[in-house]
């Protein structure tokens, strides 16, 4: 399958998501807010019926698509409504399919069209080897203060095999979604113990990148 016929196909999943959203969520377009709070989108999951999980994945490749949507409280709600298990697999399907998007949007229109609509934030483009952007990938996929859309549009711009980018997302969603699924379930069961457990294990994941780079950089700076 061709890089267009990829995007037409994830977009038009994408527009039968939202008719989805539409028509047994509507709140979420007409109350953007309850967006940022996962009771709410807990409820409007629970409305949904069994096109519940059609509604979290719906948003989470929204959430990656569209920068300004947050993606944390969806798989919080997610992990809430589903538990851990099935939450995870909703959260990463719609993570992975919106960078998959956004991965081919900036590949097909190119970084002027793209610097357009989101500023000089999609200049922070991706260099290296194959390997080397792979591996780039990796560790911002595990790291959730670093931008996950701008990374995506990002390496849709550099020279980053598509499939590398999949491969690479895949396996740096899967931990994170995992734990803010869990946070979620544990936050309603009330085991606020076992949920600072994943807290804690969370901050672990996301540390061991930027100590792997420390320890990279480090021998560089002594060399005079």
């Amino acid at each position: 399958m061709s890089l267009r016929a990829t995007i037409l196909a994830g977009l038009a999943i994408l527009g039968i998501g939202l008719l989805g959203v539409w028509q047994f969520a509507p709140s979420v377009f007409t109350e953007p807010r309850d967006l940022l709070e996962p009771e709410r989108l807990e409820k409007l999951v629970a409305r949904a019926g069994l096109w519940g999980p059609v509604v979290i994945v719906t948003l989470m490749t929204l959430a990656v698509v569209a920068s300004p949507i947050p993606s944390a409280p969806i798989a919080l709600a997610a992990g809430a409504a589903y538990g851990h298990a099935w939450g995870t697999v909703q959260v990463v399907i719609g993570a992975e399919l919106g960078a998959l998007i956004a991965f081919g949007l900036a590949r097909l229109l190119g970084h002027d069209a793209l610097r357009r609509v989101f500023g000089d934030r999609v200049d922070a483009g991706l260099l290296g080897s194959q390997a080397a952007l792979t591996a780039t990938v990796f560790a911002s996929r595990l790291m959730p203060f670093v931008s996950f859309d701008m990374v995506s549009y990002a390496a849709g711009l550099s020279r980053l095999h598509a499939w590398r980018f999949a491969l690479a997302t895949l396996a740096g969603i899967i931990p994170a979604s995992f734990l803010l699924a869990h946070f979620g379930g544990e936050a309603v069961s009330g085991d606020l113990g076992r949920a600072t457990w994943a807290v804690l294990g969370l901050g672990l994941v996301t540390g061991l990148p930027l100590l792997w780079v420390t320890l990279r950089q480090k021998p560089e700076k002594e060399n005079p």
